[in-house]
């Protein structure tokens, strides 16, 4: 008689049978926010702004000043539709900004692009942080912005 040797299954497939089971794809797709989320939004707005959660497709995003979550209320749509074409589905269907926190990246503090942009923070329209957006539409978004609100502000 002949032993049955049993089937050694690939970690990957027993996984994917669980996740299945137990319905956590859905979830996991949400959270393939953060692994791009600097990629999308460029380092200035990673900088201000971090993802904290996503429930039912609502991202809530932590920024660092009112300011900040002004100007990123201005841009969530285009946001969400660039981290969707990213994440290939209709994965965030909001934007939630909150002022919070934003824990600083490794060495981010002591890099010298921190410091550049510490010393021409007064400049009205800091070319080096428009072209450090990657995203073409989001960097012309945000110089708009910029601008609008250099006119806005009383002249010294």
């Amino acid at each position: 008689m002949v032993k049955k040797i049993p089937q050694i299954e690939s970690i990957g497939a027993v996984l994917e049978q669980s996740l299945k089971r137990f319905d956590l794809a859905p979830r996991l797709d949400e959270y393939g926010v953060w692994p791009i989320w600097r990629e999308v939004v460029g380092k200035m707005i990673a900088r201000n702004a971090q993802p904290e959660k996503i429930r039912n497709g609502t991202l809530f995003v932590k920024v660092s000043s009112p300011v900040w979550m002004q100007e990123l209320q201005f841009m969530k749509e285009m946001i969400a539709g660039k981290l969707n074409q990213r994440l290939n589905g209709e994965i965030v269907k909001n934007i939630f900004f909150m002022v919070g926190r934003i824990d600083e990246e490794p060495d981010a503090a002591n890099s010298p692009e921190s410091y550049e942009a510490e010393q021409n923070f007064d400049h009205p329209v800091n070319q080096e942080f428009l072209q450090s957006i990657a995203d073409p539409e989001i960097q012309a978004a945000f110089k708009k912005l910029l601008k609008s609100y250099a006119r806005r502000q009383p002249k010294v």
